[in-house]
């Protein structure tokens, strides 16, 4: 009896003792589930607390040339004002090396004047991976100024390509690699490691020191001299004489309409990149600059909105 007794004791004893050893194995497995199950609950957690932008809210940075940077700076200061939560971080940079920047994904937008090579087509498409969808807002030109008193009024795409040819380098730009430059050669067909010129950093400053250069001619931006009533840019104005340009018989100003007729010889459409692939604060600001109230922002800047919208006046 006892060891039959014992006998139960024994049984139930192993039984225990397989019970809980199955139990342990049991926990061994689901442990490391649990742990899972936690780790990926953190992350989510992580990642619902990490910032998408949108086009009301977010940070981004635009890189520009500097020859674009009123008509940008207008642009940004109005989106912001209009969307206090996000932030536009406008980076001035010549124009190539802001397309390389967009490429590396260092920046998300850029603004470019020139026509871009088959290359760098092809570059986009592989880095990017998008579809090239340029977005134009702006008619700018590249402008030829002479000091106030000089006697030339006017000079031709002929006259201005032997110029860029010649030893004495008499046409100033802002440095290479600007947009300036670049599509001054591309309207020239040519590039720019083929023309002859000088140097003064800034379109501004190409403006300011050309009074002590008489016999030079700066090329600078439209939008550097064309906002009609900030001061600065009047006073540049003033103390300049923007040279006509023909490609024929007819010398042409770089006047607004002329720009909207396309008749003078290097008005130029400004456009945006992005490589954002989503409708984020990148894309929401170029959709912005190209509806009517970014538009109307061009159009203060003193350049030719690329999309005219109609003006509807209601007599009553």
């Amino acid at each position: 009896m006892r060891w039959v007794l014992y006998s139960s004791r024994m049984v139930f004893s192993e039984s225990y003792v397989l019970s809980t050893e199955s139990v342990s194995k049991e926990m061994k497995i689901k442990i490391p589930i649990y742990l899972a199950i936690f780790f990926t609950f953190l992350l989510s957690c992580k990642k619902s607390e990490r910032v998408v932008d949108t086009p009301q809210q977010g940070t981004i940075t635009m890189e520009v040339d500097e020859s674009f940077r009123s008509v940008s700076e207008a642009l940004t200061s109005r989106y912001m004002a209009l969307y206090p939560n996000t932030k536009i971080n406008l980076v001035f940079k010549k124009e190539d090396l802001g397309y390389l920047d967009l490429l590396e994904n260092k920046v998300r937008v850029i603004v470019m004047s020139r026509e871009l090579s088959e290359k760098e087509k092809k570059a986009f498409k592989d880095k990017i991976d998008l579809d090239l969808q340029p977005a134009p807002f702006a008619a700018d030109a590249v402008v030829f100024i002479v000091p106030k008193d000089s006697p030339r009024d006017s000079i031709s795409t002929d006259e201005l390509h032997q110029l860029l040819k010649s030893e004495e380098e008499k046409v100033i730009f802002d440095g290479t690699n600007s947009s300036n430059l670049n599509f001054v050669a591309q309207k020239l067909k040519t590039t720019p490691d083929q023309l002859k010129y000088s140097i003064i950093s800034g379109n501004k400053n190409i403006a300011e020191n050309l009074a002590n250069l008489p016999d030079k001619i700066g090329a600078i931006s439209l939008n550097t001299l064309s906002r009609p009533y900030d001061p600065e840019a009047e006073a540049l104005r003033n103390s300049v004489k923007v040279l006509k340009v023909s490609e024929g018989k007819q010398a042409y100003a770089p006047t607004v309409q002329n720009l909207a007729d396309n008749k003078y010889p290097f008005s130029r459409i400004l456009y945006f990149l992005t490589n954002e692939a989503y409708f984020g604060l990148g894309n929401g600001f170029i959709r912005f600059s190209c509806t009517q109230l970014g538009q109307i922002v061009v159009a203060k800047e003193g350049l030719q909105p690329y999309y005219i919208f109609n003006r509807e006046v209601q007599m009553r």
